[in-house]
Order: C-alpha cells, then structure tokens, then sequence
C-alpha cells in the first residue's frame, strides 16, 4: 500500500490519475451521448430511458458517487499540477511537436476543464437537483431548451468541451504509455473525432428540441 501512496505522490502518479479518471469520464460521456439520442425517438422514449435508469436503484447512486469521486480527482490533481507547471514556467519543458503537441486542445485544457466544470454544476442544478415531482424528464428538459440563453451556453459549452477531449484523449494514452510514432498519431485522430462526435452530438440536442 505504501508504494502505490508513494507512486501517487508523484508527478508521474498524479498524470496517472488524470488518465485514468479523464477515460472513465470519456466512457460516462459516450454512454450518456447514447441515452440522450433517445430524445430522437419523441418524449415516451426519452421518458422510457430515464425511468429504465431510475429502476436501476442503488447501481445509479454508487455510480453517481464514482463520478463524483472521479470529478475530485480529476479536478484537484488538475489544479495541483497546472500550479505546478505553472511555478516551473522559468524552465519549461519543451513541447512535443508530433501530434497531439501544440494544439487548441493543448494550450487551453487548465482552462477549457474550468469551463466545462462550471457548465456540469450548472446542468446538474438545471437537470438532476431540480424539482421532478409532478413533471417528467422529457418536460424538464423541453422547459430548458426553450430558453435560448440556455441553449447558446449547452451549444458553447459543448464546443469547449469538444476542444478539451481533442488533446485530453490523446495526453491521456501518452500518459499510460502509448507514446509510439507508430500508434500516436493514430490516438490523436481517435481523439479529434471523438471531440466532434461529442461536440457535434450534444451541441445538436437542445437546438432540435427548441424547434420540435
């Protein structure tokens, strides 16, 4: 126990675990991308798969509180090692430039994953913590997307979000130690195309439920 303590402490441990919790997010993402394209099927589907999740019981409260631990990892070791690299900026490290180097994605992740913090708060008050009593899902929802502030801000969002995947995919198999010249451009375009698919995916959902 003392040497995975010891390995976590470390600045290597620290990226570890920024890998590792950035793949369970990607993986939450694809399957919620998947229950929200239900949407498409009209409101009794999309009321269907919120009450299919809600039968689940406890599996949903220990997965909402994985995400929520995953989240806090995520975020502080974030923070700690952008203040760290942010002390070391005298002496910086030189930037890879193969693919997934200087990039969008690359220069504004600190800052892209601050923005899409604050956005997953504002969706969680504006979805999951408000009152459902007497409603469903599906009006909750058209409630929301009919407000056009809040679709700019789900749309934008989204595109942040997109621009942060670009390069976290990437990092987060170069971290673990797929660093090749054969494989890592092949990470990067896998990356770029998940971030549209995301960007793309979710951005599109509240403009077609504003116009239905």
């Amino acid at each position: 126990m003392n040497w995975l303590i010891n390995t976590l402490g470390t600045s290597i441990g620290k990226k570890l675990m920024m890998a590792i919790t950035g793949f369970g997010f990607i993986s939450f993402l694809l399957a919620h991308l998947a229950g929200n394209l239900t949407l498409y099927g009209g409101k009794d589907a999309f009321n269907a798969y919120a009450t299919h999740l809600h039968s689940l019981g406890p599996l949903i409260n220990i997965a909402e509180i994985g995400l929520l631990t995953m989240a806090l990892i995520h975020v502080l070791t974030g923070g700690y090692l952008f203040f760290q690299n942010w002390q070391a900026r005298p002496t910086r490290y030189v930037k890879n430039k193969r693919a997934g180097g200087r990039t969008i994605g690359s220069m504004t992740m600190p800052y892209t994953g601050l923005m899409v913090l604050a956005f997953v708060i504002l969706h969680l008050v504006q979805f999951h913590f408000t009152d459902q009593t007497h409603t469903t899902i599906f009006e909750i929802v058209s409630r929301a997307f009919n407000n056009p502030l809040y679709v700019a801000i789900y749309v934008v969002a989204m595109v942040i979000l997109a621009i942060h995947i670009s390069h976290g995919f990437w990092s987060l198999f170069q971290t673990l130690g797929a660093n090749h010249p054969k494989y890592s451009p092949a990470f990067f375009i896998i990356g770029i195309g998940l971030s549209i698919i995301f960007g793309v995916g979710f951005g599109i959902l509240p403009i077609y439920v504003a116009f239905i």
